[in-house]
């Protein structure tokens, strides 16, 4: 409704080139006209002579600046053959033209050659003299230079003024505008929410916000409120910006879009200067949307780390924002969409209700949601008939939209590599792996003493893990060095909401398993443990210190949610109490190191038999650890999970390389690394499980 009282038909927009084309088709004209529409013709001294013998010349009009003469002819000599081409009279704007044109050289030998014949032949012909300047001709020389300085003048300020391509320096008379890019319901925005698979939650929040700015007199009758603004919050790859062109596509309302960073620049009062344009344009175009992708970049909590006074301009830009969203004066009818990651150490004041009234978290997707993922991203690649899109989905438990993009992205390059007509399951799995571990390093050179170690750090790490309860089966293990590891196992994790305190003291133990086998077999340790330790002690510390599960220490956590703690230097707790948690830590730590070790102990020929088939075999997988171990005694993961786990396809590499891609924990890889050098995709996930 509101949409349509302000729409009006566009005007044409006026071009300045169309003046300038047609000044200057005008002064072509006047230029052609004053001198090519006549049919005057050149003739020679010799033919001027016999005309004027014969008597044809009527009068001789001599230009003596530029050497010149015109020549008139009679009525009669106008009937003659002779003259029958400069018959036709035309005109010109100085006049009648001449039939005639004469250049001659010396003008008195000229004169005198005139003077002889008309006395000779009694001639009455009239001789006269005049002086020519072309005005037109004249005035354009006189006026070039000017002209062309104003032209360049006016090409470089329109340069300057935004036809640079958009930098800052480009941009200097026009640096206080919004850099926002504007979609309208004319504008070709092909995504719409049919694209944005799973997220019903958030999809559903963002479709009612949609639905205020179309039909507002629905809300506003019963007396409420349209929300001013909404956040999405949640983890990278999730969809947060994918649900904004979702709206954009949806919405029949102009919809600004621009990122944080685009209101910060290296002058001063620009930031605010472009919030005021962009909430300006967008009141003209309302009902509208505006969203705000990473609006952590100027949206920080203020008075913190002001020491250098750097962030004077991001709070001038910040106080602007708050003043426009909730201000004296602002319009109901635009809704600011904000997208971020870091809800955490955004401002209080912009957090309030009556600026963000809501806030959407956009969390990783579950296996239903994944399933959904997969069939939206799998639409433009040529599959196999026997693709299982349940498979795949299982196969994936914590990756985000953006990662199943990467992964479908993948597995077409590896098919298109093996010259296929299509993508099979292998080449999705293949491309997990790829993903997760990094590609396979087969001609790095390592001595039979490393890889030996390197085997038995991974044989350790599959046996300890198949001995715990709650720790997570493995379903592959691997000796062939892939991305920084020398070494890598894959595990199949539980997608958990919450975790207990057995639970995470297995996973500490299964990952201490690789040093400890170091141990029990060589009676030596190396440094291929160090992702091993970085993982087990965040995991001790989170226990200790965030969720409150060490018995020492009691019901007590040190954890800040707000996030204001990353800017202070001082810690939450006394010197003696650091001391307390330090020792509690390596207790928790060295206990499960001891408890690996016994389990190896007791189960050190299995673990020699394990170490020596993958030093023969290279890669292992779960059906070799049946063989060896027999079943695990304990209660297995859900079934489904488990029956395509062991699922045995017809070659034996399919199997191993399709049971070993479930390795990817929520938030975090489970991946076990041979490396000195810090593994990325081995991060703790105690932490984000539990705040779950």
């Amino acid at each position: 409704m509101a949409k349509e009282s302000k729409t009006s038909p566009k005007k044409p927009k006026f071009n300045a080139w169309w003046v300038y084309a047609t000044v200057i088709a005008l002064l072509i004209g006047f230029q052609f006209m004053s001198s090519g529409l006549s049919n005057t013709r050149k003739t020679t001294t010799s033919e001027l002579q016999s005309y004027l013998k014969n008597g044809d010349i009527n009068k001789i009009i001599i230009i003596s600046n530029t050497r010149q003469a015109k020549v008139f002819l009679t009525k009669e000599a106008l009937a003659k053959e002779v003259h029958k081409d400069v018959a036709e009279k035309s005109f010109n704007l100085s006049g009648l033209s001449p039939e005639y044109i004469l250049d001659f050289g010396d003008l008195q030998n000229f004169e005198n050659d005139i003077k002889t014949i008309k006395s000779e032949y009694q001639l009455d012909t009239l001789v006269d003299y005049e002086t020519e300047s072309n005005v037109f001709g004249d005035l354009l020389l006189s006026l070039l230079p000017f002209v062309l300085i104003i032209g360049i003048w006016i090409y470089v300020m329109k340069r300057m003024s935004g036809g640079a391509g958009g930098g800052g320096g480009g941009q200097i008379f026009n640096i206080g505008k919004s850099k926002a890019k504007l979609f309208d319901e004319k504008t070709d925005t092909r995504t719409s929410f049919k694209d944005v698979a799973g997220l019903e939650g958030a999809k559903e929040e963002v479709e009612e916000i949609v639905s205020f700015l179309k039909h507002p007199e629905k809300y506003t009758s019963l007396g409420g409120k349209i929300p001013k603004g909404a956040l999405l919050v949640g983890p990278p790859g999730t969809g947060k910006t994918l649900l904004a062109k979702a709206v954009a596509g949806e919405a029949k309302v102009p919809f600004f879009s621009l990122s944080g960073s685009d209101f910060v620049e290296m002058f001063v009062g620009v930031g605010a200067s472009r919030v005021r344009d962009l909430f300006k344009q967008a009141k003209e175009k309302s009902p509208a949307i505006i969203f705000i992708d990473e609006i952590d970049a100027i949206g920080r909590a203020r008075g913190k780390n002001n020491m250098t006074g750097s962030n004077d301009e991001r709070e001038n830009t910040l106080n602007q924002l708050l003043t426009e969203m909730d201000g004296f004066g602002t319009n109901t009818n635009v809704i600011v969409l904000a997208a971020t990651n870091r809800a955490d150490v955004l401002d209080k004041a912009l957090m309030r209700a009556g600026r963000f009234d809501r806030q959407i978290y956009v969390d990783l997707p579950d296996i239903r949601e994944r399933k959904e993922i997969f069939e939206v991203h799998l639409k433009p690649i040529k599959t196999s008939e026997k693709l299982d899109i349940d498979f795949l989905a299982r196969q994936t438990p914590g990756f985000s939209g953006a990662d199943i993009a990467n992964v479908c992205n993948e597995a077409a390059l590896i098919a298109a590599r093996k010259d296929k007509k299509a993508v099979s399951k292998q080449d999705f799995l293949d491309a997990v792996d790829r993903i997760v571990g990094g590609l396979e390093k087969k001609n790095k050179i390592v001595t039979q003493s490393e890889k030996e170690t390197i085997a038995y750090h991974e044989a350790g790490h599959a046996t300890v893990s198949w001995m715990l309860e709650h720790a997570a089966p493995l379903v592959k293990v691997t000796i062939v060095p892939r991305g920084q590891s020398l070494g890598a196992a894959w595990y199949l994790p539980e997608e958990r909401l919450i975790v207990r305190t057995e639970q995470m003291l297995d996973e500490m133990c299964a990952t201490l398993g690789g040093r400890a086998a170091e141990k029990v077999i060589f009676n030596k340790i190396s440094t291929g443990a160090l992702s091993d330790l970085e993982k087990v002690t965040k995991q001790a510390r989170a226990m200790v210190t965030v969720y409150g599960l060490n018995e020492s220490l009691g019901n007590i956590t040190y954890y800040d949610s707000s996030g204001q703690s990353e800017y202070g230097f001082t810690k939450p707790y006394s010197e003696e109490t650091a001391q307390k948690i330090d020792k509690e830590i390596s207790i928790l730590i060295e206990a499960q190191y001891q408890r690996a070790i016994e389990l190896l102990e007791e189960n050190k020929e299995k673990l020699t038999t394990l170490a020596k088939r993958l030093l023969e075999k290279e890669v292992i997988f779960k059906d070799d650890l049946e063989k060896i171990f027999g079943e695990r005694p304990f209660i297995p993961a859900p079934k489904a999970l488990q029956k395509e786990a062991t699922a045995n396809p017809d070659d034996e590499a399919d199997t191993g390389i399709s049971d070993s891609l479930e390795n990817k924990e929520e938030n975090a890889s489970s991946i076990v690394t041979e490396s000195t050098l810090e593994d990325p995709n081995n991060s703790t996930t105690t932490k984000e499980e539990g705040k779950a």
